[in-house]
Formats: C-alpha cells, structure tokens, sequence
C-alpha cells in the first residue's frame, strides 16, 4: 500500500477540519431561534385577495372618508357643500395614485368576510419551529412566586382585564426551569419550540374562572425580562 505524503496528509485533514466547521455551524444555525411578532401568528389574505393590502395608511384612511361620504348619501342624508369638496378632492387624489375608488368599495364586504374567517386561524408555518417571542406572562398558577406554566400573550390585562385575544394570540407555555415572577403581565421575552395546539385553558379572574382559546403551545428553554 502506498504510504501518503506529508503534504498529502496535512490537506487531507485540512479538509476534514473545514467539514466538522461547516457541520458545527450548520447545527448551531438551525438551533438559532427566530425572532417573530405577533402579527406573523396570524393567517393573511393573499395581495389577491385582499386589493386593499397594497394601500397605504393614509390612502386606506383617504379611501374610507371618500366611502362614509358615499355611505351618508346612499342613506339619504344631504351633503354639506364643505362635504361634497371634501369628497371630490379625496377621490381625485386617489384616482390620480391609480386606485379604483368603485371597484374597491365593491369589494370590501367580501374582503371583510374573508378576513373575519381567518381571524382566529393559526399560521402552520411556525408549527415545529424554534423561535423567540416578546409578549406578557398571565401566570395559570403560582408556587412561592415562581411559574412553570403560564399564558403568553401580546398585551397588558388580556383575558383578564380586557377580552382575550383570538386563539393565534395566546401561546401555552410550560418551561424546562420555574421562572421567578412579580405578579400577573411580567413583561418577557420568551424563547423554545412553537407547535399548533388548539386547547382551552382556565384563567382565574375576580368572580370565579373563565375559559380561554388557545392557539399554540411551547416549551420554553428560556424566559427573559423583556429588554428592547
């Protein structure tokens, strides 16, 4: 058998240094959690869909002064002078940035409809996946004011204090570590495996219990005081 050169040697292992690197940073990349909103729980109609996506603030805000003003006189109501410029000078602005002002309208009951449909609906493209979350702590019980298993969800007093949230807007979380709390709403960031898993779960509030949606569930590996 022929015996390999020095030189041969050293590239050999050379080359199979750059393939445990590469391997080693391949895993720690897959590991990395991504950093989402909350906005990105929920479903979203297609551009198709949904015509008035491509608008922005001040246009869709433009486009629903121009239909109040349509609705009020479809109802019989007489326009003030003022009114009437107002419209007339709103539709020429939107007409002038390429947008069909009737065709729109003629669509937004529909595209509400669709919407409302898909309101609560979880988004399957976070199922499985690691990801970091920033969001408020409603603890499901204590124990020497730690937790190990709370809700998560995107602002102060929901469920409580407020309606909850649709179901894609709360996230079960239960942790590998007891996580040291001040009270209800701690500010966090939370960090682990996301999955799609519809539940109920009891949330104690000043009369008794209520029974809230659940969308996702998690296992958290880290939970932080929410630092921006």
């Amino acid at each position: 058998m022929a015996h390999l050169t020095e030189s041969a040697m050293k590239s050999i292992c050379s080359s199979c240094l750059l393939v445990l690197f590469s391997f080693a940073a391949l895993v720690v990349y897959a590991e990395e959690p991504r950093q989402i909103a909350w906005d990105d729980l929920s479903l979203k109609l297609s551009p198709a869909e949904n015509p008035f996506a491509k608008l922005s603030a001040e246009q869709l805000q433009t486009l629903v002064d121009v239909a109040a003003t349509r609705d009020r006189r479809a109802r019989g109501v007489t326009l003030s002078p003022e009114e009437i410029a107002n419209e007339e000078a709103a539709a020429t602005k939107l007409e002038q940035a390429g947008i069909e002002i009737d065709r729109l309208l003629a669509q937004r009951n529909e595209v509400g409809k669709k919407q409302r449909a898909i309101a609560g609906a979880v988004n399957p493209a976070f199922d499985g996946q690691q990801i970091r979350l920033p969001g408020y702590l409603l603890p499901l019980e204590f124990t020497d004011k730690e937790v190990n298993e709370f809700l998560l969800v995107p602002w102060v007093g929901a469920c409580i204090h407020t309606p909850p949230p649709p179901p894609n807007q709360i996230i079960h979380v239960k942790t590998d570590k007891p996580v040291a709390v001040s009270g209800a709403f701690d500010a966090v960031w939370v960090t682990g495996k996301l999955a799609i898993s519809t539940s109920k779960r009891s949330v104690y509030i000043t009369d008794g219990t209520s029974q809230v949606d659940v969308g996702y569930s998690m296992r958290a590996s880290r939970v932080e005081p929410y630092k921006q």
